[in-house]
């Protein structure tokens, strides 16, 4: 695996948001993320309507919530359902988790180069975060993907130790 450490500018993205727990993902999240790309075309303003982010907060005991969204302007209307998310600029490590391999091991592989690093993961002040590794993820997936075999990129945001 390769990791480089990028900074992204804030940015404001619209869409669906799940929350539930672990048990509660099949088919739960899913539905929400297979239900965000029907209505992508609800978006105008999207800023690059060829990548769909998932954004995952584990703010919920034994789960999380999760953005199924899209990068957009300022001047995009919320459409009826949606939420909006505003992401600040945050330093991350960014890694591809590519066709054929186990994301579980692509993450376990994230976790021991994170705690090798000098980083640490991003916490967002007052917030209480229920996983103490990796408490924030975002995907970021190609639009022309294998649902069942899937190929992304992840961002981690991360502070030095």
């Amino acid at each position: 695996m390769s990791y480089e450490i990028i900074t992204l500018p804030g940015y404001r993205a619209v869409g669906l948001k799940w929350e539930g727990t672990f048990s509660e993902i099949v088919p739960n999240l899913k539905n929400v993320i297979r239900k965000m790309e029907e209505r992508a075309d609800e978006l105008d303003d999207k800023l690059n309507p060829h990548v769909q982010l998932g954004l995952s907060y584990h703010v919920i005991e034994n789960g999380f919530a999760h953005y199924a969204v899209y990068e957009v302007s300022d001047s995009q209307e919320i459409p009826d359902g949606m939420v909006e998310i505003k992401v600040p600029q945050l330093t991350y490590v960014k890694t591809t988790h590519h066709k054929g391999e186990d994301i579980q091991k692509t993450y376990t592989d994230l976790h021991e180069w994170l705690f090798d690093s000098d980083y640490t993961a991003y916490r967002e002040p007052d917030v209480v975060y229920y996983d103490p590794y990796m408490p924030i993820k975002h995907e970021h997936y190609p639009l022309e993907r294998d649902p069942s075999d899937p190929h992304f990129d992840i961002f981690i945001p991360i502070v030095k130790k």
